[in-house]
């Protein structure tokens, strides 16, 4: 049995259940929508065309079969560092619960640190500072902000979410406003029989599957949620659906508004939109890219740091790092280690073979919580009647999903 870390008089046992759907869902959408998508507008555009939409709404769908994987693990073991507690409890392995937990931690801190280093063009616009400070005090101060308490730090995360959306759905706007075009070109969006269009869409749903991912982080606040076996599903499929019908409403906008080999070789693809279609000065789009940013570091700290907390929790990592503050029922020790090494890979480490490790480790954790409930599945007689149940034909098709990825990835890399 793991040993709890035992709190003192003047630390709460445990973290409090403050979260409601709608901080979840927020939550969600900031670690999931990011800088990616600016990027790979112009690279789907260049392989598959009016076709790219297409390819978005099939990477949704490879993405929810291991969503629901999680919904079903996260609403049996509703706790912190969960991609952990599913490999103890399928497999009764302590090293590989710890090797899954490290694994969940490195993959964010390489995450938020490659998000760090790359606020430093937005923000220089505005602050002409060397890129040290610029990274330095963005780590600073969104780890100060991921210290306070959880219902107020994701507020602000919500807060700022809403701001990184509504910078898309102007780019959406516009785009209607342009009249009836991205409707009568709505057939231009099916590849039809031709087996070129299909390749083509195929090639970008392999790229396009790392824009969705994030939405897993969502098991890792779950024991902060007021109602986690209600809110954590539902989370789950509206944070995904949600990233889908947004992406693929600003990948449409984008190939109707500017023809996809001049987005395929823009540097800044969605800027080009934006200008093309508002005429308002790309410094509109700067700030709010750098909201985008910010947002994406002070996720992944929240997380991290539940991560590191959940660890100590379960027996896997000195129990000093499992105590809360009295004040703000936060793990703060946790979370200022995980500030402290997002800082020393952003300004210590080249980022950008890790960022590609990122996705690769992302996938290698989808491929084992996969395998986990598939065992947990196979040795129960009947499955639970009180949490969310998928059929078992899911999770062994999001393994298969997460294994042919990363294989094509890897030999695409190398």
């Amino acid at each position: 049995m793991p040993k709890l870390a035992t709190p003192t008089r003047d630390q709460p046992q445990v973290l409090l259940r403050r979260l409601t759907l709608t901080h979840a869902v927020l939550y969600g959408l900031g670690v999931t929508i990011g800088a990616g998508i600016y990027v790979l507008v112009g690279i789907a555009a260049g392989r598959s065309g009016m076709h790219a939409p297409i390819a978005f709404a099939l990477a949704a769908l490879i993405m929810g079969l291991s969503a629901a994987s999680f919904a079903e693990l996260g609403t049996r073991m509703p706790v912190s560092a969960s991609e952990a507690a599913y490999v103890e409890k399928a497999f009764n392995r302590r090293w590989f619960s710890l090797l899954t937990g490290l694994l969940v931690i490195i993959t964010a801190v390489v995450s938020a640190a490659t998000i760090s280093a790359g606020s430093v063009g937005y923000i220089g616009v505005f602050l002409p500072w060397e890129p040290t400070w610029i990274i330095a005090g963005v780590v600073i101060t969104m780890g100060l902000i991921a210290c306070v308490a959880t219902v107020h730090s994701i507020s602000f995360a919500g807060l700022m979410t809403l701001i990184e959306v509504a910078g898309l759905v102007l780019i959406v706007g516009a785009g209607l406003s342009q009249g009836s075009e991205l409707l009568t070109r709505l057939p231009e969006m099916w590849p039809g029989s031709a087996l070129s269009g299909w390749t083509g869409v195929a090639s970008t749903a392999l790229i396009a599957v790392f824009a969705f991912i994030g939405f897993e982080h969502l098991v890792n606040i779950a024991e902060e949620m007021k109602a986690p076996l209600r809110t954590l599903p539902r989370a789950l499929f509206l944070t995904l659906g949600l990233t889908a019908v947004i992406y693929g409403l600003v990948v449409w906008v984008a190939v109707t508004a500017v023809p996809p080999a001049e987005l395929a070789a823009s540097p800044a693809p969605l800027a080009l939109v934006f200008e093309r279609l508002t005429g308002l000065p790309l410094i509109t789009l700067s700030a709010i890219a750098i909201v985008a940013t910010l947002n994406g570091v002070i996720v992944h700290m929240i997380m991290i740091a539940r991560v590191v907390y959940g660890l100590a929790q379960q027996g896997n990592l000195p129990a000093v790092l499992g105590t809360l503050n009295r004040a703000t029922g936060t793990p703060l020790l946790a979370t200022a280690i995980g500030a402290a090494l997002v800082l020393f890979f952003a300004l210590a480490v080249p980022l950008e073979g890790l960022a590609k490790l990122t996705s690769q480790g992302t996938l290698v954790l989808f491929a084992i919580v996969n395998l986990a409930l598939i065992r947990i599945k196979l040795r129960e007689a009947a499955p639970p009647t009180d949490v969310f149940v998928c059929p078992i034909w899911v999770p062994v098709a999001g393994l298969c999903a997460s294994v042919l990825l990363l294989l094509l990835d890897i030999v695409l890399f190398y």
